[in-house]
């Protein structure tokens, strides 16, 4: 594999996954998120989508909100598994082998990207 500068990061996503009983505190992450940082947020997913396994909502933010929005996901995200990647143009290398998770690491299915 050839090493890839940062540069290489055109943007991130954090996926927050919840179900139906915890879909509440799924809620006050997103309202928390949308207080403090300028992002774009996604739909809420009420069903499964691309690889993710279950219900989730999306972060899409840039690499300069990355050290604030990050560390706030960390410290706020009301025991929910949080998947943060990058967006460097291959979106299976992105999902598989670059991404960082917050809480449980949840089985992704790659097979959407064949």
């Amino acid at each position: 594999m050839i090493p890839l500068p940062p540069a290489s990061i055109a943007s991130y996503h954090a996926h927050v996954y919840y179900d139906s009983a915890t879909r509440q505190s799924a809620a006050a992450v997103r309202t928390g998120v949308i207080a403090r940082f300028p992002v774009r947020l996604g739909r809420w997913r009420d069903k499964r989508v691309g690889p993710h396994p279950m219900h989730m909502f999306q972060v899409a933010f840039g690499p300069d909100q990355f050290p604030e929005l990050v560390p706030w996901l960390m410290l706020n995200r009301r025991g929910h598994s949080v998947l943060v990647h990058p967006n460097t143009g291959d979106d299976l290398a992105d999902h598989r082998d670059y991404p960082l998770w917050l809480g449980e690491k949840l089985a992704l299915d790659f097979s959407v990207f064949d």
